[in-house]
């Protein structure tokens, strides 16, 4: 079983950065995505960004395009998920995901799902 863990969340000021990080183990999965999700209380999961496993392509949420940028370590089999100009709307717990399929910005379409690492932006 694949299994992710989210790190290197935490509280932050706003225009502030965080890097975030999932590393992935156990048994090889037919990876296309490794996917960031977000969930801020009270609201639903939704998409932040996407890396394909040869981190070939990415995609982000228009919400976080040009603030975020997701990358690679392929030695250390880790996702990552660096953040800058944080919002207090950025708040949230972050989650990562592996997907088999080429919809990287559906929830519903992730196998496997990390245990989150909160980020708290403060105004």
């Amino acid at each position: 079983q694949v299994q992710l863990v989210e790190s290197g969340g935490g509280l932050v000021q706003a225009g502030g950065s965080l890097r975030l990080s999932c590393a992935a183990s156990g048994r090889p999965f037919s990876t296309s995505y490794m996917g960031w999700f977000r969930q801020a209380p009270g609201k639903e999961r939704e998409f932040v960004a996407a890396i394909t496993w040869s981190g070939a392509r990415t995609v982000y949420a228009d919400s976080v395009k040009g603030r975020f940028t997701s990358s690679r370590d392929n030695a250390k089999n880790t996702v990552y998920l660096q953040m800058n100009s944080l919002k207090p709307e950025d708040t949230g717990v972050y989650y990562c995901a592996a997907t088999r399929y080429s919809a990287p910005n559906s929830a519903s379409m992730y196998d496997y799902w990390g245990q989150g690492t909160q980020v708290t932006v403060s105004s």
